[in-house]
């Protein structure tokens, strides 16, 4: 069964947002050709550039570039029961690098209307989700519609591995408790369930999905999200 509509909700706030594989080697550039206003100063006083892709800091040493990476997480693959398990998490990662431009788009939506609506009174709280969704929904309905179920669910884990709420508890806090219940039921029909957290330890796709993206993450493939390295796996 195609997994439509739940996501809909998420992506009708999204805006273009670019994202691609990286294929080359890392090449850090001397500090004067990155833009001075992006520089930063680590607590000895040296400035440094920070590559959020390579999720290094670039420092200038005595006319040398010197490289600092940020601290790794390194996770085994998964133990694999049987060849039936392995051809398995080969074929989430196949639905995460797809679903993965989707989510680090409508995360960034997300925060953003966060920021915006506080600002609003209730009334106008509704109005500004309401323009915002009737503005972006002729953009990415028809793209929405060809994910499936299981590219539905992987989304779904990501939102809540990033913000900390289920997809139902979002839609409830953007579009009300009514619309969140019915949601949730479509989500069931679609053998999704929005209430459903994400936990690597209890779950076995969820296992599977944060090996794979600590993987895409520490080779490169996928650029972490802001405080992507917040989320703590607890037994």
């Amino acid at each position: 069964m195609k997994f439509n509509k739940i996501i809909v909700i998420f992506l009708l706030f999204s805006g273009g947002i670019t994202y691609a594989q990286q294929d080359t080697l890392f090449a850090p550039k001397p500090l004067s050709q990155y833009p001075q206003e992006l520089l930063k100063t680590d607590e000895f006083g040296n400035k440094y550039y920070y590559d959020e892709a390579q999720k290094a800091k670039i420092y200038e040493i005595n006319g040398e570039n010197v490289v600092v990476m940020d601290e790794l997480i390194l996770l085994n693959k998964p133990r694999f029961n049987n060849q039936l398990d392995q051809n398995y998490y080969y074929f989430l990662n196949k639905k995460l690098n797809r679903v993965y431009p989707l989510f680090i788009t409508a995360l960034s939506q997300y925060q953003e209307i966060q920021k915006d609506i506080q600002k609003l009174d209730k009334s106008s709280q509704r109005k500004y989700v309401d323009q915002k969704q009737k503005a972006l929904a002729d953009q990415y309905e028809k793209q929405l519609r060809n994910l499936t179920t299981t590219e539905g669910k992987v989304f779904a884990k990501l939102m809540n591995r990033a913000t900390g709420k289920t997809v139902f508890e979002i839609i409830k806090e953007l579009r009300g408790g009514w619309s969140a219940f019915w949601w949730n039921v479509k989500g069931n029909i679609a053998d999704v369930d929005l209430k459903e957290p994400y936990d690597p330890h209890k779950n076995r796709s969820d296992e599977f999905v944060e090996s794979l993206l600590q993987s895409n993450w520490n080779a490169g493939y996928f650029r972490p999200y802001p405080g992507y390295q917040n989320f703590k796996i607890k037994k």
